[in-house]
Order: structure tokens, then sequence, then C-alpha cells
């Protein structure tokens, strides 16, 4: 029997949209790797790292859009952030300040 279920068109332009900006952050950083991660009735967090250490994310509307973004963007996915995948990522000044303020209360603003 033939599978009659129809994509939903809203789902299909979602994850077109996502896929193209995460073609675009690829390119701008000479490749990148991505991971998808479950936020519940929020949907998905997509988290991109380029090969030049930068990262990012995106945010799903259901963990299929994402997976499907993913895909057809063709970057490498990854099922977990573990340390391997993490160890790419480049920090800076900012965000190590940003998680040490975090840890002590909040950033000081001097």
């Amino acid at each position: 029997m033939a599978d009659t279920q129809q994509a939903d068109p809203k789902a299909e332009r979602e994850a077109a949209r996502l896929a193209k900006q995460i073609s675009s952050f690829s390119k701008a950083h000479g490749g990148a790797e991505g991971q998808v991660a479950y936020l519940g009735e929020r949907g998905a967090r997509i988290v991109l790292v380029g090969e030049d250490g930068n990262w990012g994310d995106l945010v799903a509307p259901s963990y299929e859009i994402a997976e499907k973004a993913v895909a057809k963007s063709g970057i490498t996915r990854h099922e977990s952030f573990d340390g391997e995948f993490a160890a790419k990522v480049k920090t800076g000044r900012y965000e190590w300040s940003r998680m040490a303020g975090i840890q002590v209360g909040g950033p000081k603003n001097s």
C-alpha cells in the first residue's frame, strides 16, 4: 500500500528556511556540524559549530522539523553534545566572563 500521508506545507517551508540558515552559517565558517536537542513543547534547539570554532544555535518549532532542516543542509549531525564535539567550540572573553558572572551571582556592570 502506498504512503498516503501528506507533508505539512508549513512544516516544509520552516525546515527549508532553517536549512538555508544552517547552510549560510556553514558557508561563513568553513563548514559546520550540528546537534539537535529536544526542548519540550517549545520545539528543538539546533546547535551549530563551525570549523573555525564559532558557534550558534537556532530553535525549530518541533524536533521533526529540526531533524529535517539539518538533513536538508547537509551538515554532519551529532547525536549528543559530547566532549569531542564540544571541544571544537572556541569561547572568548565574553563567554568566560558571562559564565563566571552567572556562577557568582550575575554579571557586573563595571
